[in-house]
């Protein structure tokens, strides 16, 4: 068994390569739809999702509604469907070993079942033992700590043996009033150097590849 009996995976840019090759460009493509003339910088949009979350981001910033997100995932998940984002590298081997080891691999996301599900069908060959994604109610999705304690109820876990690996804010919302301890996911690429301060000072760890995840995980490397 690996250092955690539970690894709580976020899934777009942390697992799989999406926001600057899928959920970027595509947001652009809506705005254009919506609310022509209108446009979000690359850092602008990868600010907002990491301190609101895309819903609030298109409340907030674009004034969407509730049927104008409705409409918008709808589109969202006819393109995903076509458009299947690549892995990191380095991250197949974290979740096999996991399971390998006897341990869980839990998926807390903003991305659907249905594509979180066939992600890791198409690059790991298993599939993750619970996904909590944007199908749930939205009172129950990330940040709420609703996740985390179904997790724990289900599994009967304790805060101390899981760790919730992810590059964004909202997980830490989620996770630090539980105690549940948080890794950044500081290889997404992302390149926006007020985010990952941000990051590594809010999160417990943070690591700039998966190999050096997995080795905290499954060594004795020094945190």
């Amino acid at each position: 068994m690996g250092r955690y009996p539970c690894l709580v995976l976020d899934h777009d840019d942390t697992v799989v390569q999406s926001m600057k090759t899928l959920s970027y460009p595509f947001f652009l493509y809506i705005l254009s739809q919506f609310r022509p003339g209108a446009h979000i910088s690359l850092e602008d949009y990868i600010l907002d999702c990491h301190n609101l979350g895309f819903v609030e981001l298109a409340k907030q910033r674009f004034g969407f509604t509730d049927e104008e997100l409705k409409n918008e995932h709808g589109q969202w998940m006819g393109y995903i469907r076509t458009h299947i984002p690549d892995p990191y590298p380095g991250i197949a081997e974290v979740i096999r070993r996991q399971k390998a080891e006897g341990g869980l691999i839990c998926v807390v996301s903003h991305s659907s079942f249905e594509n979180i599900s066939r992600d890791y069908q198409v690059h790991f060959g298993i599939q993750p033992d619970a996904i909590y994604g944007a199908d749930l109610p939205e009172h129950h999705r990330k940040p709420s700590p609703w996740p985390l304690e179904d997790i724990m109820q289900r599994y009967t876990l304790r805060p101390q043996q899981i760790l919730v690996v992810d590059d964004m804010k909202l997980a830490c919302t989620m996770a630090q009033p539980l105690g549940v301890e948080v890794a950044f996911a500081n290889w997404s690429g992302l390149g926006v150097e007020a985010l990952s301060r941000e990051m590594e000072h809010l999160c417990a760890y943070s690591f700039d590849s998966p190999e050096a995840l997995s080795g905290f995980l499954f060594g004795d490397t020094a945190v």
